[in-house]
């Protein structure tokens, strides 16, 4: 099915023509990102996580919720094409600190544009891209508070965030072009092993320009370029409350959540 353009706009508040150059590609990606919320709710609902187009647009644009990388990819990468954009599917390994080789888990693209490729993202979480960034190793890119840059490391690229204390590796990934069903593979992992951080974990996690907020079960991480801040909320009803008010993400009274 198509993607509905008109409801995704109104979805991300997002005002203008869908023409395919980059000043498109740059504010779609950021309206994008600060508009349709990181989160793995449905998981701890019980529900699955179904990747055809219908089901994610019904959850994204209709239902208002958010998603987690293959959702929120899969929705932007049709977007993409409909304007009219190539885009290229690709998978990375997580990093953030492991010293282990991890899996595939993660859904990303390239973008071509303007004779450049662009890395877009916009289902990383909290620590994800509010812009696309240029394929090119080693330029440091700078997004409102927040720097990146893309490293070559031994035949891959490495997606890195600035911190105090350096650069960390958010994640790494080749350009080998990945499709539907090898997503269904790594989403079926992601939302059923037992070990797996979306299974046990309640997250949610919304960028803005000026701060980043991370829920994880009811501790509320408020990120900004200047500092962080924590608060641990009361209850099961204070993290319903919380998810309506900062992320916009509305649940029956009563709702309970399968965390650990």
């Amino acid at each position: 099915m198509p993607v509905d353009l008109k409801a995704y706009a109104a979805r991300i508040e997002y005002g203008s023509e869908f023409t395919p150059t980059l000043a498109t590609l740059r504010d779609v990606h950021l309206a994008h990102a600060t508009h349709i919320p990181f989160e793995n709710l449905d998981i701890l609902l019980g529900r699955p996580i179904r990747l055809d187009l219908e089901s994610i647009t019904a959850k994204l644009i209709g239902g208002r919720r958010g998603g987690y990388c293959f959702e929120q990819n899969a929705l932007f990468a049709a977007v993409l094409e409909a304007i009219g954009f190539r885009v290229t599917r690709l998978a990375a390994r997580v990093r953030m600190g492991a010293t282990e080789v991890r899996p595939r888990s993660h859904m990303l693209m390239a973008v071509d544009v303007e004779r450049e490729r662009w890395l877009a993202d916009v289902g990383f979480g909290g620590d994800g891209l509010l812009l696309p960034v240029r394929l090119k190793a080693d330029e440091v890119q700078r997004q409102f508070g927040w720097q990146y840059r893309v490293t070559a490391e031994d035949g891959l690229y490495v997606l890195q965030s600035l911190r105090p204390e350096g650069w960390l590796d958010l994640y790494s990934f080749t350009l080998e072009e990945q499709y539907a069903v090898d997503y269904e593979v790594s989403n079926y992992f992601t939302s059923t092993y037992p070990q797996s951080p979306f299974v046990n974990r309640l997250v949610a996690q919304r960028l803005g320009e000026d701060v980043r907020l991370i829920l994880v079960n009811r501790q509320l991480t408020e990120q900004r370029s200047d500092g962080v801040s924590q608060t641990t909320l009361a209850d099961d009803d204070a993290i319903l409350k919380t998810l309506a008010e900062r992320f916009g993400l509305g649940f029956p009274a009563g709702t309970r959540f399968a965390y650990k």
